[in-house]
C-alpha cells in the first residue's frame, strides 16, 4: 500500500513537471515566432495575437484537465483498494 502511494506521488510529480516544462518551452518558441512574424509583417499583428491567445487558452484548459486528473489520483486512487 505504501509503495503504491509513493509511486503515485512520483508519477504525479513527473507528470506536472514535464507538462509545465513542455508548456513553458512551447510558449517560448511560439512567442519567438510571433515576434518574428509581426516584425516581418506588422499589419497582421491583430490576427497573429488572436491566434496565439486562442492557442494559449486551449493549453491552459489542458493543464486544468491535468490538475483534475492529478487530484483524482491523489484522493480517489483506484490502485489503493
Amino acid at each position: 500500500m505504501e509503495n503504491v502511494l509513493q509511486g503515485t506521488i512520483i508519477a504525479i510529480g513527473s507528470m506536472l513537471g514535464l507538462a509545465f516544462l513542455g508548456f513553458g518551452i512551447g510558449i517560448g518558441i511560439m512567442s519567438a515566432k510571433v515576434a518574428e512574424s509581426v516584425g516581418r509583417n506588422p499589419e497582421t499583428k491583430a490576427d497573429v495575437v488572436h491566434s496565439v491567445m486562442t492557442i494559449l487558452v486551449v493549453g491552459a484548459v489542458f493543464l486544468l484537465f491535468l490538475f483534475a486528473f492529478v487530484f483524482f489520483l491523489l484522493f480517489f486512487n483506484p490502485l489503493t483498494v
